[in-house]
């Protein structure tokens, strides 16, 4: 059971606002391990509960790509994104930087949302229509998007109706620009498995844009 001033951290208001976010709205970015983020686990380990929203901070963007990616339901999101941190807390002092930190947490956030769609037998493909209706935009409204805004609408609603194993699989690669071993880990699969995954996963979408909207220049 999680300790009571764990509790308390969890209750604060900004937790959930981290997450108020839209998965393809969220810039990319890489996570390398450094000392800072080493001393504020420590200043966790050592009894300072506050010291964990630096962790937070850290990595909130590298698990709503994860969870926002292969859960479809917005409520549910929040409350897996929620639910990874709790486990990360929980977990923290188990963790020995045998890996990067993100590749740890990613592996958390990953398995707790196949975890979700086994107990729930939730349908493995989304309807990436709703994904259409969620992006902000710089336009004056609907109907006027740019051709590379709608494009990208596009190729996110379709990524949305792949298998969660791809969806997950393009996020870790593309978004969060993660090794083929680090991404190996995360999934607990050979690294041979995720290049063919991620070679389907590509040519799956290619498929997709080409026959549903016409796209020409797909590589």
């Amino acid at each position: 059971m999680l300790c009571i001033f764990a509790w308390q951290f969890f209750q604060h208001k900004f937790f959930l606002q981290h997450f108020i976010i839209f998965s393809v709205n969220i810039p990319m970015g890489t996570h390398v391990d450094n000392e800072e983020i080493k001393k504020t686990i420590q200043e966790v380990l050592d009894g300072n509960v506050n010291a964990f929203s630096g962790i937070v901070d850290q990595y909130k963007k590298l698990v709503a790509h994860i969870v926002f990616r292969m859960i479809y339901d917005p409520s549910d999101r929040e409350d897996l994104c929620q639910d990874v941190f709790i486990k990360v807390y929980q977990n923290l002092s188990n963790f020995r930087f045998e890996s990067k930190v993100s590749t740890w947490i990613s592996k958390i956030a990953y398995n707790s949302c196949i975890n979700y769609l086994n107990k729930r037998k939730t349908k493995y493909v989304g309807d990436g229509t709703r994904d259409l209706e969620s992006i902000p935009s710089t336009t004056t409204g609907p109907g006027h998007f740019t051709e590379d805004e709608d494009r990208m609408i596009r190729i996110h609603a379709e990524i949305r109706n792949l298998p969660p194993p791809y969806r997950a699989i393009i996020t870790l690669y593309h978004l969060e620009e993660m090794s083929y071993h680090d991404i190996a880990e995360v999934m607990n699969l050979p690294e041979g498995t995720v290049k063919s995954y991620l070679y389907r996963a590509r040519q799956q979408l290619k498929e997709k844009l080409i026959n549903k909207y016409k796209f020409q220049d797909i590589s």
